[in-house]
């Protein structure tokens, strides 16, 4: 009679449960170190569009940036450690385009600059000159960062 004993059939269930918790803690911090890049992703993709308008000028139809109101600035504004907003600012107030929640487990610093003003028509921004702004994304449990950077003639990285 052939066949394999109970000690075989556990070794062998034993080495597989251990080689699938190993792959599964790989997996779980893969995910995680994924989640955050595609955040930091997110966020300069804002970063960009809302540069990419200010220079362009683009007039939204809206009270606030009516004649004989002037179109001021693009902006990203920090609202709490979960949360930020696009607004457009015109010199008869502002208003908010998008408001973005972070995933659950992914925080926002408030920049020293806040909000971060993408002038319009290539004004600049709102950051002393020869100086640079960090955006801080920390995730928890990790506590892994990443930092985007914008710096006073616009560049983002």
């Amino acid at each position: 009679m052939k066949g394999y004993t109970l000690i075989e059939i556990l070794v062998a269930l034993s080495i597989i449960g251990i080689l699938f918790g190993f792959g599964y803690i790989s997996f779980r911090d893969f995910s995680r170190r994924q989640a955050l890049a595609g955040a930091a992703k997110s966020l300069q993709g804002d970063l960009r569009l809302t540069q990419e308008q200010a220079l362009a000028g683009q007039k939204p139809d809206d009270p606030f940036c009516n004649s004989p109101n002037l179109l001021d600035s693009y902006g990203l504004e920090v609202i709490s450690s979960s949360e930020y907003k696009i607004e457009i600012f015109c010199t008869g107030g502002s208003f908010e385009t998008k408001d973005v929640l972070m995933p659950s487990d992914i925080t926002i610093s408030t920049p020293s600059v806040n909000p971060i003003k993408f002038k319009a028509i290539g004004q600049g921004t709102n950051i002393p000159a020869n100086s640079s702004v960090d955006v801080i994304l920390t995730q928890k449990g990790t506590n892994s960062q990443v930092t985007v950077t914008i710096g006073s003639g616009g560049q983002i990285q």
